[in-house]
């Protein structure tokens, strides 16, 4: 029986101790399977990991790392299959989860409706980003303790159906953190600089940092940024200023995690806001 560690989804995220897991055929997880959740695991090394037959990433000393989407729900299998050919099935449920519905006006007409040539913009840059969450380092940044980057009043949540000037549109998939213009904004957790542009026409000053295994995390509307592509940062280190450009009603911070295409929710990994 493999050992599942169940948390609440408002804990905080645990740092895994990468040689203090798994030493035996099991599968162990540092948490329950939510949407937008992550899951870091470990079986002993050289074991094959898959999620419902996909193949899972795995470190040489059995680490991995999966995600769950904003509308995953239903029956998973996770399996590990070991040299000497035996395996260990895992069998994770994820429930529905409900979200909430914000209203935000008083936009620019523009930045709802943009332009024929505003939208060809839009469509390069999102090219842009897509293609570098599909970044899939070796480094397992991504199995350190995640913080919040800059401490605030939650002015969005992940997954919330959007209403942007009485028009609906699409779900937001990160979180939005008022705070002053120009408060630093740090690094969460270890990474390394793979985008730090200061004028994308929906994220305006915008930094991603690359976690490792296709891990990624985006910091958006920043009024300046403080790194360059292929800096390795550290937890805590300034990576730019909270700002209010690109889309934006006001000075907020818009931080969001990927998993590749996966889409996860940040306050997940990060636990409940610390006393500002």
């Amino acid at each position: 029986m493999s050992r599942l560690w169940r948390v609440a989804t408002t804990c905080f995220a645990i740092s895994i101790a990468l040689s203090d897991l798994a030493d035996s055929g099991e599968i162990e997880l540092d948490r329950a399977a939510v949407p937008g959740g992550l899951i870091i695991g470990k079986v002993i090394p050289r074991g094959q990991v898959r999620l419902n037959r996909e193949l899972v990433r795995t470190t040489p000393t059995g680490v991995f790392v999966i995600g769950f989407g904003h509308n995953d729900r239903g029956a998973f299998e996770l399996a590990a299959r070991f040299d000497d050919g035996t395996t260990a099935i895992e069998r994770l449920h994820v429930e529905k989860r409900e979200y909430p519905t914000e209203r935000i006006d008083g936009l620019p007409a523009n930045m709802v409706t943009p332009s024929a040539e505003e939208q060809s913009r839009i469509s390069r840059e999102n090219g842009r980003i897509t293609r570098l969450r599909r970044t899939d380092s070796d480094e397992t940044w991504f199995a350190e303790t995640f913080s919040w980057p800059v401490k605030g009043r939650i002015s969005g949540v992940y997954g919330s159906r959007r209403i942007l000037n009485g028009e609906k549109r699409q779900p937001h998939y990160g979180i939005d953190i008022a705070a002053p213009q120009g408060t630093p904004v740090a690094a969460p957790a270890p990474g390394r600089v793979i985008m730090a542009e200061n004028d994308l026409y929906y994220t305006g000053g915008t930094v991603m940092l690359d976690h490792g295994h296709g891990l990624t995390s985006l910091y958006s509307h920043l009024s300046e940024i403080s790194v360059s592509v292929d800096d390795q940062v550290r937890r805590g280190q300034t990576i730019g200023s909270v700002g209010a450009t690109g889309r934006a009603s006001g000075p907020h911070l818009d931080w969001r995690i990927n998993l590749f295409d996966t889409r996860l929710d940040p306050a997940l990994l990060a636990g409940p806001m610390p006393d500002q």
